[in-house]
């Protein structure tokens, strides 16, 4: 536990005193009473039949002043709040394969169409940023919530050239490691020899950070994507892989040449069971839709320091009444 006013916990210094000046009182009217004579001490036996009973109620108020004088201090405790937070990085695949139409008017654009919903959907405590790859990787917007920025950044997305799974996973681990406020090893399509891994952090750093890769699977491109999913997955990243199209393939036609492209789902399913993510399979846009629906609820939520305060008033609250309903049950008067 934590305070945000730490200095108010001196006024606890003030209970010992409190103590004393009760402790003297007590002497003092035992002294009062033996100054009188046997008549005296038979009231006074007569007013103490309750024996120590009648110390319970002056101990009960100066527990509860003490616990006045925490909640002054503000406490802050970690708590785990029903609300849904964190990093999703949406990491689109913009190789010349998306291009293809088994997905109407094309994979990419399906994609596209449906992530706005996705986005849409998410409360303002969400990070969304969204990175591209091919046989490259680039940041398209950095995380944030603002929704206008996300979906402008979605509709620049255009099929590019080939496909690094590997270079997806990279720029997205980059683009959480930035949103945290650290050091990141940013790269363009103006770099094209990037690090093959990213900067090693201590297993678990980003629980609450999640990467959802849109892509077909046809990895053709170094480095290795398992490699880099162990990566992520040693930073506690999970990767959700969304599969675009079918695993029999079509025709897609790039720079006046006809190729065949098809789902790989077996690397897909492999990276997300590395970082213990989920794989899914879109063969249609309601599909994919149905998949966005999933995710959303499927978001880590981390603790957070929650201030309680009110917890320790209520509870100073509580103990005076019972020190005070003691009292007058017990002597017909609040000391």
């Amino acid at each position: 536990m934590t305070f945000i006013w730490p200095a108010m916990l001196f006024l606890l210094l003030l209970i010992p005193l409190f103590v004393f000046l009760y402790l003297r009182i007590q002497q003092r009217r035992q002294q009062r009473i033996s100054s009188f004579g046997s008549l005296s001490l038979m009231k006074a036996a007569a007013q103490n039949a309750p024996g120590k009973r009648r110390h319970i109620p002056p101990i009960l108020f100066l527990l509860s002043l003490s616990i006045l004088i925490v909640g002054l201090a503000r406490p802050q405790t970690e708590v785990s709040l029903p609300r849904i937070g964190g990093t999703v990085i949406l990491a689109f695949d913009v190789s010349g394969s998306m291009a293809a139409d088994d997905l109407k008017p094309t994979r990419l654009e399906a994609a596209k169409a449906v992530v706005q919903d996705f986005i849409e959907r998410q409360p303002p405590t969400v990070q969304i940023g969204v990175v591209a790859f091919s046989d490259s990787g680039f940041a398209v917007q950095p995380p944030t919530n603002d929704e206008d920025t996300l979906l402008a950044a979605i509709h620049r997305l255009a099929p590019e050239r080939g496909t690094s799974l590997a270079n997806g996973i990279i720029m997205s681990l980059n683009a959480i490691t930035a949103s945290n406020g650290e050091d990141t090893n940013y790269y363009s399509n103006a770099t094209p020899t990037p690090k093959p891994t990213p900067t090693p952090m201590p297993k678990g750093t980003y629980t609450s950070a999640v990467i959802i890769l849109v892509t077909d699977g046809e990895n053709n491109q170094s480095p290795d994507p398992f490699e880099i999913a162990q990566a992520a997955a040693d930073q506690g990243v999970r990767i959700y892989t969304v599969g675009i199209g079918s695993s029999s393939g079509t025709n897609v036609h790039v720079n006046g040449f006809t190729v065949h492209t098809q789902l790989d789902e077996a690397t897909l399913q492999q990276i997300s069971q590395i970082t213990n993510g989920v794989y899914f399979n879109a063969e249609s846009e309601d599909d994919l839709r149905t998949i966005y629906d999933n995710l959303g609820s499927q978001l880590v939520i981390k603790p957070q320091e929650m201030e309680v305060t009110p917890l320790f008033a209520g509870a100073s609250i509580l103990v005076m009444l019972i020190g005070a309903i003691l009292s007058l049950i017990w002597f017909g008067r609040v000391p």
